[in-house]
C-alpha cells in the first residue's frame, strides 16, 4: 500500500539509510558517522536500517524518502544496497518511498543498474552526491544516466552546497565543494526539461543561485534538509513564503538531524500558516503523485 497522504502529518524527503539488515558494518557507527555527528551537533547518532527507519517514522505518523549513497570505489562494509533498501521499503510502503543512488563514475554499468532498479525494484528517484562522488552534475558523461531517469518519469535529487561529510578533517576528507554549486544543475534542468529535480539542502554558500534556478526552471524544487531551520537565510525564508511556496519541501537529513529537532525549530520560523502544510506535506504529495 503506497503512502496515504491523509494518514501522515508530513513527508520527509531526505533520509539516509546507513546500515544493512545483514549487519557486519564496523564503520556504520564509527569514526565517519561520529565526525559528521560532531559537525551537526547531534548526540547518539545510530546507523539505522531501513526497517528501523520505517518504525521510527511510523511512530511519528510521517512518511520518508530513503536512500543510500553509492560509490564506484567500493561499498562501505555493511552498507545497504539499492536493492535491499527498495525491497524493504516495499515491505513498509505505508511510510517509505525508495530512491536509489548510482555513482556516475560507473558509466555504462550504472546505466544498466538504473534500468534494472526501475524495472524490478520500483524506485521512485535517484540520489546524487556530487561532492562525495566527485562529479559536476552537468558533465555530459552523466547524461545517459539522466536519460534513463527522465524516460521513466522519475526524480533526480542532487546534494547542493556545503557538505558535512569531511568537514573539519584534513583536506576536508578529500571532498571538493566545487561540485555542489546548484548552477551546475541548472544545465541539467535545461537539457532534461521534463525530469523533476530536487536541490537538496539550503545551498550555502550558493543560496541565491539555488533560489534563482528553482524560480526559473518549472521542474526544480528545494528540500530544506541538513540544516536546522533556525539557520535558514532570510532570503530562503522569504521565497519559501512567497514565490517558491509550492516548490519547497520538508527534509531532515535523518539520522544526523532528526525530524523532531527540525520540526521544533521550524515551528519557530516565520512561515505563513497557509504555507506550512505545503512545505511539510502538500508539495511532496503533488511531486510524488500521491494525491
Amino acid at each position: 500500500m503506497p503512502v496515504d497522504p491523509s494518514a501522515v502529518t508530513a513527508i520527509d524527503v531526505h533520509v539516509h539509510v546507513h546500515a544493512s539488515v545483514d549487519g557486519g558494518d564496523e564503520d556504520a557507527g564509527g569514526e565517519r558517522l561520529k565526525a559528521m555527528a560532531e559537525y551537526f551537533r547531534t548526540d547518539g547518532v545510530a546507523a539505522n536500517t531501513t526497517p528501523d527507519i520505517a518504525a521510527y517514522y511510523r511512530e511519528r505518523n510521517m512518511a520518508a524518502v530513503v536512500f543510500g549513497v553509492d560509490s564506484a570505489n567500493g561499498a562501505r562494509p555493511g552498507a545497504p544496497t539499492n536493492e535491499e533498501i527498495a525491497e524493504l521499503a516495499a515491505e513498509n510502503s505505508d511510510v517509505l518511498i525508495p530512491f536509489a543512488s548510482i555513482d556516475p563514475a560507473r558509466g555504462a554499468e550504472g546505466v544498466r543498474m538504473a534500468k534494472e532498479l526501475i524495472a524490478n525494484h520500483a524506485v521512485r528517484g535517484f540520489k546524487f552526491h556530487p561532492n562525495t562522488q566527485g562529479f559536476f552534475p552537468n558533465d555530459p558523461a552523466v547524461y545517459p544516466l539522466y536519460e534513463v531517469i527522465a524516460e521513466a518519469g522519475l526524480i533526480a535529487l542532487f546534494h547542493t552546497g556545503h557538505s558535512g561529510a569531511g568537514a573539519g578533517q584534513p583536506g576536508g576528507g578529500g571532498i571538493r565543494l566545487k561540485y555542489s554549486n546548484p548552477m551546475h544543475v541548472d544545465d541539467v534542468a535545461v537539457d532534461f526539461p521534463d525530469m523533476p529535480i530536487i536541490l537538496a539542502h539550503p545551498s550555502f554558500p550558493w543560496q541565491d543561485e539555488a533560489i534563482s534556478v528553482a524560480l526559473h526552471k518549472p521542474t526544480v524544487h528545494i528540500d530544506l534538509s541538513g540544516w536546522s531551520p533556525k539557520y535558514f537565510s532570510p532570503q530562503l525564508v522569504q521565497y519559501a513564503n512567497t514565490l517558491l511556496r509550492d516548490k519547497v519541501l520538508f527534509g531532515s537529513d535523518y539520522p544526523l538531524i532528526t525530524p523532531d529537532r527540525w520540526l521544533r525549530d521550524f515551528a519557530k520560523l516565520e512561515i505563513r500558516d497557509e504555507v506550512r502544510p505545503r512545505i511539510l506535506k502538500d508539495n511532496a504529495v503533488r511531486l510524488f503523485g500521491l494525491g
